[in-house]
């Protein structure tokens, strides 16, 4: 539970670490499932690095938006404080919407059938973010509420969570979800090869967040009528899926009646 990873010398930030190993661990199970798909892997890859940009770039915006208040913005001009801000503080859902919305701008410049490609791998994202969670838990953000029960974890000084206080280990546990739900899209993928993969993933992750958010204990989330951001966009998320859902299905029965 240590932010940083002392190697010869020098301090590697644990957090990127492992979205670093989640990017590797995600990309090596993506590669040897191409010939099985028959999805080129080179398209794959290109999409996917659209989404790792879209990803970052979003889930700092939504991080800035909802911790406007705390971020003093009179001291971006120092680089050391400017630094700080851009490397530290992310939202999943931005980088969520963020990676989309890039990997369709990916298909628009290279003319890649993206939705082919996001429904096959979409057990990468819950593969990277689960990495990424075990990273918050090492930084200490994200962290859970105060907590005396089985499990409970304690952060020492310097780390970014109430130190000294046992906490909800919030984020091993949410780790622990998104990785099963990795496992559970590739399984319906590679044996069922079952169409909603994505809204699969949607819905799940939707719940998922929702109530954990209720262990959260962190300040930096925004919250609006007793909810936080997080919750308010798995509610439109759930909603708009079953919406999306029911339009799909009711337009196949359309054409096979037709």
């Amino acid at each position: 539970m240590h932010e940083y990873l002392n190697v010869f010398g020098f301090e590697m930030p644990l957090y990127g670490l492992m979205i670093l190993l989640g990017i590797i661990v995600a990309n090596a199970v993506a590669l040897s499932l191409c010939k099985k798909f028959k999805a080129d892997k080179l398209e794959m890859l290109t999409v996917e690095s659209y989404g790792i940009i879209g990803a970052f770039l979003g889930s700092k915006i939504l991080f800035l938006i909802i911790g406007f208040r705390e971020i003093d913005w009179a001291r971006l001009g120092e680089i050391k404080y400017l630094i700080n801000v851009i490397t530290n503080g992310f939202v999943f859902y931005g980088g969520l919407i963020g990676a989309i919305l890039c990997m369709m701008l990916a298909g628009k410049i290279h003319d890649i059938q993206v939705w082919y490609y996001l429904r096959r791998f979409i057990f990468m994202i819950p593969i990277m973010h689960a990495f990424g969670r075990i990273g918050c838990f090492f930084a200490g953000c994200c962290y859970g509420r105060p907590y005396k029960g089985f499990g409970a974890v304690t952060f020492p000084e310097g780390s970014q969570a109430l130190p000294n206080v046992p906490l909800f280990p919030v984020q091993l546990v949410e780790a622990t979800l998104v990785m099963i739900l990795a496992i559970v899209l590739i399984l319906l993928e590679v044996k069922k090869k079952f169409y909603y993969t994505i809204e699969t993933y949607l819905l799940a992750y939707s719940v998922i967040r929702f109530v954990l958010e209720f262990l959260r204990y962190d300040a930096v989330r925004g919250e609006a009528f007793g909810l936080s951001t997080s919750q308010w966009i798995s509610i439109v998320v759930f909603v708009g899926t079953i919406i999306s859902i029911i339009y799909r299905k009711k337009k196949c029965i359309k054409k096979t009646t037709n």
